[in-house]
């Protein structure tokens, strides 16, 4: 008799991580669940035993390796051996870096970046001797292009992709099976913009357009633990990111600098002493998804391409052939005497 699969997430209990829970335990997985607070575990809790599976509460701050390392060992105690491991816990401060606390960068560093890392090497101390498991790094677009007023959210986000690439060379150099992926985060419908910390500020912030439902993000994080992708990429605008950063940095930096701040709030006031989450909780259970689900959408092409991968790039060699068989024709009756 198979025994049934073990996930841990990290962050679990509202936004993503809220709805990676759930597309996990509709797929069949035993859940661990990681987070700080109370209310929004059980409220998984519940999700996942709703979907029939098993479901381990483990209130944790993932900026303490203690704590993570704990939680691991109760969650292969508790459920068995961790097939998939999922970093995704993370806070963010929103402000111009002269105006943000050291202690505020601090804080979003040991949480985003250092917590991944915790959890890493925690999930690689019971599957390096297994020979197998899948480690999936919850990153962003902004991993690859930093935007203004979210500078301690990009650095841990470049910072955990370059953790990620020295791993993958080492993973490789041992010849080790554990698997190890980084699924690129497009904005997001999530509760992160109704509790973040916000300097310098009295507007309501909001996702950079286009917004996905956190729906796509768990659908994109469930694809990227069984399939062979070094990355996976959510929402087609991350590729033109990407891809233009290349290019032409200072031309981004120049349309960021014009349009990016005004961008990243709506026209509605918060209270100055507005509760965020940076440093403590808050109470509630705040689910999956945030305010903005007039907005947001529910699809990913991008997605949709990375998933059927084989079949695109067959359909995109057939394509090739036909027109380079039609060109190769065309020449040669061009050539023959009439």
């Amino acid at each position: 008799m198979s025994r049934q699969k073990v996930v841990v997430v990290t962050g679990a209990s509202a936004g993503v991580g809220r709805a990676t829970v759930r597309a996990f335990a509709h797929d069949g997985y035993d859940v661990a669940l990681l987070a700080r607070g109370r209310e929004g575990l059980e409220g998984a809790r519940r999700e996942v035993e709703a979907a029939g599976g098993r479901a381990l509460v483990l209130p944790t701050d993932v900026a303490d390796p203690q704590q993570v390392e704990d939680a691991a060992a109760a969650a292969e105690r508790e459920l068995g051996p961790i097939d998939v491991w999922v970093n995704n816990a993370m806070v963010t401060v929103m402000g111009r870096i002269w105006d943000l606390a050291p202690e505020d960068f601090r804080r979003v560093t040991e949480v985003n970046y250092l917590g991944a890392v915790h959890g890493t090497q925690a999930a690689l101390r019971r599957m390096r001797p297994r020979d197998r498991g899948t480690i999936v790094q919850v990153g962003s677009a902004l991993a690859y292009r930093a935007i203004p007023l979210q500078a301690p959210y990009c650095a841990t986000k470049f910072a955990l992709r370059g953790f990620t690439d020295s791993l993958r060379a080492e993973l490789l150099a041992e010849g080790s099976n554990v698997h190890l992926t980084m699924v690129q985060m497009p904005g997001l419908n999530t509760p992160q913009f109704t509790w973040s910390k916000v300097v310098g500020f009295h507007r309501h912030p909001q996702p950079v357009p286009p917004i996905y439902q956190p729906e796509v993000a768990a659908e994109a994080i469930l694809f990227a633990a069984g399939a062979d992708r070094r990355e996976v990429w959510v929402g087609g605008r991350n590729a033109v990111i990407i891809a233009g950063n290349k290019v032409a940095p200072a031309i981004g930096d120049h349309y960021l600098a014009a349009t990016a701040i005004d961008g990243q709030f709506l026209d509605q006031e918060i209270p100055e002493d507005r509760p965020h989450n940076l440093y403590e909780p808050l109470p509630g259970d705040f689910g999956a998804r945030g305010a903005f689900s007039d907005r947001a959408v529910d699809h990913s092409v991008e997605l949709d391409l990375s998933r059927h991968k084989g079949w695109v790039m067959a359909t995109l060699g057939a394509v090739a052939a036909g027109a380079v068989a039609a060109l190769t024709a065309s020449r040669k009756a061009a050539r023959r005497p009439t």
